[in-house]
């Protein structure tokens, strides 16, 4: 409660008090006093010279948002500065608990990328559009009245939690309790709270679950380690949310098979392998996690690990196998039909984007943990890649992957520029799987692959993408970058599928930023 700072302020909070205690706190609610009390008990978070910013993403109309950031841009703000203040807004705002706020904040990262990516004069496209949407659902919400994080209460220093007092507030759905665990943890610093956090990301395998942490850890780059603990409160809070969810039959097993594997194959205390591995290894590894079962999987990766074999090459394999869900899926059932989301369509949350974006979320929290974690997420990484392929219906074992040889065949052309002139075609027509033949035959001719990039990157820019373009391009971008030269172009293959897909639903506000910059 505010110190009071006249005599009839000190009188009328002594007289609530006294009410509350006589009519107990139920009637006093009822009354409005519990009410103000809580208020006063909320303390605002405040980030400090981003707070002008942040309050600016929060406070202004959509309408009115992109001429605000480009004042901004040309008084000399930069596009780091606004995407930091827009995760900033987004987690104080939404706090990992709104479906279009947490996809929007995996966004926000890739967007930066994708700008550096862009052509001179375009730069702030990918930022502005998914600014747009975080404020557009901002005030959607409710602007700053429907701020979900607050200051965590602070407990003593002596107070001492673990990662354990962590995961038993979660399954309690203490939310309040988790909050003052995880913020006890975080004193320690950025990589020890990730780290304890991650041991509660890990009982279960859901998709939003592993991709919002590990982009809230790359968000760290752009904001500073000082704001870290904020952005990862929004997966402490997401996972207590989980708790309330109706368990399938396969969710909790994550929390008993990890242990199990650990154990088994005395991974607690290991260092982590160094076993360089051939590509026919790779190869062969990730056709037998593709091919196994949830579990299987699980267990191949947990002995492949014991045996020594680095971690970049487990990651790998995992990262391909993902990858033929999104060569092979047949598309979106008409029992899946929704707006944005036509029959065939392979963009947004379908199978194999969610598949190689979770893939990617375990290799990159692999190689940013400790080794304790570093073998959990590539265990579990295998796990979700083959529990998507089975969960989630279809047959892919036996779809066979793009491109098809019949489409192949129809592939002409042989030049660089008749190649990418036929492939923006194919893409403008929503043709899939004449895209994927396309760009595997670029490939198949050693041409550059930039400039397939920078296609795929303007539509991933001027396309909706159903909340997903922006983390589906990046991840392709660092797979790629990651991948051995005769697997590399499956991913771009995959990519200009799902391009092909999302065309032909431009993003909200696009038109408008690109008149801004234009008249700039």
């Amino acid at each position: 409660m505010k110190t009071p700072s006249t005599r009839r302020q000190f009188l009328s909070q002594v007289g609530q008090g006294m009410i509350v205690a006589t009519v107990g706190h139920e009637v006093s609610s009822e009354m409005g006093m519990a009410d103000v009390r809580a208020a006063e008990a909320v303390k605002p978070l405040n980030f400090g010279e981003l707070e002008p910013l942040v309050g600016l993403m929060q406070e202004t109309p959509a309408a009115k948002l992109l001429p605000a950031l480009n004042a901004k841009l040309k008084a000399g703000v930069t596009l780091r500065q606004l995407t930091a203040a827009g995760a900033l807004a987004n987690a104080r705002t939404f706090g990992g608990e709104d479906y279009i706020g947490f996809h929007t904040m995996m966004a926000l990262s890739p967007a930066l990328h994708m700008s550096g990516e862009m052509p001179d004069g375009q730069r702030a496209l990918p930022v502005f559009k998914v600014l747009y949407r975080n404020t557009n659902r901002i005030q959607e919400r409710g602007g700053r009245s429907a701020e979900v994080l607050h200051q965590v209460a602070e407990e003593s220093a002596s107070t001492r939690h673990d990662s354990q007092t962590l995961r038993a507030a979660v399954h309690q759905k203490d939310v309040a309790a988790a909050e003052k665990a995880f913020a006890s943890l975080a004193r320690t610093g950025a990589a020890d709270a990730f780290n304890h956090l991650l041991h509660t990301v890990q009982d279960n395998t859901e998709v939003h679950r592993v991709v919002l942490p590990y982009r809230a850890w790359d968000l760290q780059g752009i904001i500073g380690s000082e704001h870290a603990h904020t952005l990862l409160r929004q997966s402490v809070r997401y996972c207590v949310r989980a708790e309330s969810r109706t368990a399938s039959a396969t969710w909790n097993e994550p929390r008993t098979l990890l242990p199990k594997l650990m154990d088994q194959h005395k991974l607690l205390g290991r260092e982590l392998g160094t076993r360089a591995m051939d590509d026919a290894w790779v190869e062969q590894f990730s056709s037998t996690l593709f091919k196994a079962s949830p579990t299987q999987a699980a267990e191949a990766a947990a002995a492949a690990l014991a045996e020594g074999i680095a971690p970049a090459a487990v990651g790998e394999a995992i990262s391909l196998a993902a990858n033929q869900l999104c060569l092979r899926d047949l598309g979106r059932p008409p029992s899946q039909e929704s707006a944005g989301k036509p029959v065939g369509s392979v963009h947004g949350d379908s199978i194999g984007v969610h598949a190689c974006d979770s893939a990617n979320a375990w290799r990159n929290m692999a190689r940013v943990s400790n080794a304790r974690n570093t073998f959990a997420c590539l265990i579990l990484g295998a796990y979700q890649m083959a529990l998507d392929r089975g969960q989630r219906g279809g047959d892919f074992l036996n779809w066979q992957p793009l491109p098809v040889q019949w489409q192949l065949d129809q592939v002409k052309a042989t030049s660089q520029a008749d190649l990418l002139r036929e492939a923006e075609d194919a893409i403008r027509q929503n043709l899939q799987a004449r895209t994927a033949a396309i760009v595997h035959r670029y490939g198949e001719l050693k041409l550059p692959a930039r400039p397939v990039f920078d296609l795929m990157l303007r539509y991933a820019v001027s396309e909706d993408g159903a909340l997903h373009a922006e983390k589906f391009y990046r991840t392709t971008v660092e797979e790629f970058a990651a991948a051995r030269a005769p697997f590399r172009w499956r991913l771009l293959v995959a990519l200009g599928r799902v391009t092909a897909s999302e065309f032909g639903r431009p993003a909200p506000g696009m038109d408008e930023a690109r008149a801004l910059i234009k008249a700039a």
